[in-house]
């Protein structure tokens, strides 16, 4: 007999992430779309395929996502959760889907190293699974790959990340794990080779501690993109990855509900899980 279809709450379902994953959850026939949350007041009890453009799922949108959760916990198959929200409301998030026992697949950035860790400690004494994913993108952790890779061989690099101006942080989470990546290697970068002085504050961008400098733009009109710039004496060495529809998303998205039933702890990165 094959496996019931896995539940899964949509946490930001109204957003532009979260519409294209409800459209990915209805297309994907091992998958069963349960709840849909958003805290968008003019949009509770809409239909929530309706919404996102596609036929109506008998799925409203709702404010509770405690009561979603609960809900969730009562299907044949462990529940998911699909967080794509803000950085100010994530951590309570994920910390109430791992109490109920819903596994957390989370998109949303701006978590902060010791937030990641204290979750890691939750979801490890629950036996729980959970991903913490800053890029969905296949194409992305090619990046990032080749550029631990040739990070190997050059001494200095800086990050540019642009993204839309409805982001809330910055730099993006993926340009700072991109930056973590780097520093794996134990080697500081960017050398000095002049005292510098910033006339405008900010103006180098922001240093991890390996001397790193990461550079965000926000414009209306972008989606997500990100830019690996390497430098030494007569060369530079340039790796990029741009965003045209969020759709290239899904297949990660996708990849990952699958994979976290199968963790009983958390991780942080789709490299991970590929």
């Amino acid at each position: 007999m094959p496996s019931p279809p896995i539940p899964v709450v949509v946490n930001g379902a109204a957003g532009k992430m979260g519409r294209e994953v409800i459209k990915a959850l209805a297309a994907a026939p091992d998958m069963n779309l349960v709840g849909a949350v958003d805290r968008n007041p003019d949009l509770q009890g809409q239909d929530v395929g309706e919404l996102a453009g596609i036929e109506a799922l008998e799925v409203p949108i709702v404010n509770d996502l405690q009561a979603s959760l609960v809900l969730a916990t009562q299907e044949r198959q462990p529940p998911v959760m699909v967080d794509f929200t803000h950085p100010d409301s994530i951590y309570e998030n994920v910390r109430a889907a791992i109490a109920y026992g819903v596994r957390p697949v989370v998109g949303t950035t701006g978590l902060s190293v010791s937030q990641i860790q204290d979750l890691a400690d939750f979801a490890d004494k629950a036996s729980t699974g959970a991903a913490i994913i800053p890029n969905f993108s296949i194409g992305m952790v090619l990046l990032q790959q080749a550029a631990v890779r040739a990070s190997q061989y050059f001494e200095h690099v800086e990050i540019l990340e642009l993204h839309h101006n409805q982001k809330a942080d910055a730099p993006s989470g993926t340009a700072i794990q991109t930056a973590q990546l780097l520093e794996e290697l134990g080697k500081p970068f960017n050398p000095p080779a002049v005292s510098e002085t910033e006339k405008l504050a900010g103006a180098r961008g922001s240093r991890t501690a390996e001397g790193i400098r990461i550079h965000s733009i926000r414009l209306p009109g972008l989606i997500a993109h990100q830019e690996v710039i390497f430098g030494a004496p007569g060369e530079l060495y340039s790796l990029r990855h741009d965003t045209s529809d969020r759709a290239c998303y899904m297949p990660g998205v996708l990849l990952v509900i699958r994979k976290v039933l199968e963790l009983k702890s958390l991780v942080y990165g789709l490299e991970k899980l590929l």
